[in-house]
């Protein structure tokens, strides 16, 4: 690939891995306002999971019809999917474990559990042979998990109200580790499957199995709320096909087009918006110090960017078209 082929992969790359971040940070007030409306936990993951679908479903029915994306899916290897399956089931975790933490434990702290994951991308990464860590890599992901830190600290108040549950802890920590073998497995597992295609399978699995999950869990009254009353609606939609359907479009281009670690880095921007908005419309808080985080966390990625190796920029395989 040529370097201005590489240069336009990394811009688009970094464009969507911002957008995602930022349309993610959503998520937490959001899951709040779900649940305040009957719709919480396990079952707001199935009901943001559909309303995601329907957004893909039209995307590629406008952009090119349905018959090529299932074709790609026909025509992977046993393993690659698998790698599909496992990325689904990787998503669900993610989302049942993340949905149900922020009604446990400060939005900020289930936050800052679960952007542990970029230092295990980065581990994954290397000892996979993926990527190799350079100064400038190390030295973006220090400022930038610094910037997190500082947010997520300068918020710290505004938790007070909240008594810390061990198990939001745990499903901080499994959100994480869900998320490390996401990025893994989305970066080389089904890569001739479309980006929209791929994630529509992805999100289905979190619909089939969040759904399955929340009656089992008793959480069927959050399942059916939204038939009894308009109130959930707005909040779904928002959910579901701007930071569910978009937003894992964007983040799955961007882990192809950058690879694991820099998408990883990058990412480090939603639980920036993600403090800002809980500070903004729950009262969660705001402080100089959060200001200070989020301008180291966009230090680090800009260096990232900077002082990049074209060497190793992650390459589009032939025949497979993250965008498409």
């Amino acid at each position: 690939m040529t370097s201005m082929g590489r240069g336009s992969n990394t811009a688009i790359g970094t464009a969507c891995a911002v957008v995602g971040a930022s349309l993610f940070g959503m998520l937490g007030p959001l899951a709040r306002f779900g649940a305040e409306a009957g719709v919480d936990g396990v079952a707001f993951t199935a009901w943001r999971a559909a309303m995601g679908i329907l957004f893909l479903l039209v995307l590629v029915a406008v952009r090119r019809g349905f018959r090529s994306s299932m074709a790609s899916i026909r025509a992977l290897s046993p393993r690659g999917r698998a790698s599909l399956l496992l990325a689904g089931v990787m998503g669900l975790t993610l989302n049942a474990s993340i949905f149900t933490a922020f009604g446990l434990i400060p939005i900020a702290l289930a936050l800052m559990l679960f952007y542990t994951y970029p230092a295990g991308v980065v581990v994954v990464d290397v000892a996979m042979g993926h990527e190799r860590i350079t100064r400038s890599r190390l030295a973006a992901l220090g400022l930038s998990s610094l910037g997190v830190v500082l947010v997520l600290l300068g918020g710290a108040d505004a938790g007070a109200g909240f008594v810390v549950n061990p198990l939001g802890i745990v499903l901080g920590f499994t959100a994480a580790a869900s998320q490390v073998v996401f990025v893994t497995i989305s970066r080389h597992g089904y890569r001739s499957v479309p980006a929209d295609a791929a994630t529509i399978a992805n999100i289905g699995v979190s619909l089939v199995g969040a759904t399955l999950i929340a009656l089992v869990v008793g959480q069927g009254a959050g399942l059916a709320r939204p038939f009894q009353s308009f109130d959930p609606w707005p909040i779904l939609v928002l959910a579901g096909v701007v930071a569910a359907g978009l937003s894992s479009l964007l983040f799955l281009t961007a882990i192809r087009l950058l690879g694991g670690t820099r998408t990883g880095i990058l990412m480090l921007l939603e639980p920036v918006v993600g403090a800002i908005l809980a500070g903004l419309v729950l009262g969660e808080g705001l402080a100089p110090l959060q200001l200070v985080g989020g301008g180291l966390v966009l230090l680090g990625a800009f260096v990232l960017q900077v002082r990049s190796d074209p060497d190793h920029e992650p390459v589009v395989e032939a025949g497979a078209s993250p965008v498409a």
